[in-house]
């Protein structure tokens, strides 16, 4: 019988990005670490390792980077012309001008000092389904957090640019023969919001072939 709870978590998702000046409990962060832990993964590889990061000094670190990150891939999405079809729908002129300061400063990811805790995810690079299983388990860690009450969000920008990630790995003392995946914020959720428009399943699912619709509008 499906657990109804399950799909509730799963709709109830939202990407945090504002936090209150709340604690994680040891408890509900070991749990959450449990839920990672029993994510799927090929061949039972588990690569996925995990750095709890607290410390004030070491969360602006990971925002700053996170912001020079962002900041570059959203500044080259403009020269490249890229960001005029992200800003179609949008008509509001101090609109545009507010979201395009906020993504070519990179102040779109700054906000991750914020969050009680800063979750580093690591994967060891001779896993091939690397990306893949860690990325089951940040699906989890998501979910978990969720049902907590607590809220997250799920950051690559620090992590893109290869100087970043020795930046990184210098700062947090990490090995070689690991990878730094992403990051997530952590916290107590200082707004909820809205769920973003989901697309229909009548256009992403088709029956045998593809462009035979399973579902009708």
């Amino acid at each position: 019988m499906a657990n109804d709870s399950v799909f509730d978590v799963i709709k109830a998702r939202r990407s945090i990005r504002s936090y209150e000046d709340k604690k994680v409990s040891d408890e509900d962060l070991r749990t959450i670490l449990e839920c990672a832990r029993q994510a799927p993964s090929g061949e039972n590889a588990q690569p996925w390792r995990f750095i709890v990061v607290r410390d004030q000094e070491n969360k602006e670190f990971l925002a700053q980077t996170g912001k020079n990150g962002s900041g570059r891939r959203f500044t080259g999405e403009f020269l490249s012309k890229q960001m005029h079809n992200r800003f179609k729908g949008l008509e509001d002129p101090e609109k545009r001008k507010r979201v395009f300061k906020k993504l070519t400063s990179g102040n779109v990811s700054a906000f991750v000092s914020q969050a009680d805790i800063v979750l580093m995810v690591l994967g060891k690079k001779d896993v091939w389904d690397l990306p893949f299983d860690t990325s089951a388990a940040i699906e989890n860690i998501l979910l978990a957090v969720t049902g907590l009450g607590l809220g997250s969000c799920w950051l690559v920008a620090p992590c893109i640019d290869i100087r970043d990630e020795i930046r990184l790995k210098e700062h947090f003392n990490i090995p070689d023969d690991l990878k730094v995946v992403s990051i997530l914020s952590i916290g107590q959720p200082a707004r909820q919001p809205n769920a973003r428009p989901r697309i229909d399943l009548d256009e992403l699912v088709y029956n045998e072939t593809y462009g035979e619709k399973l579902y009708e509008e």
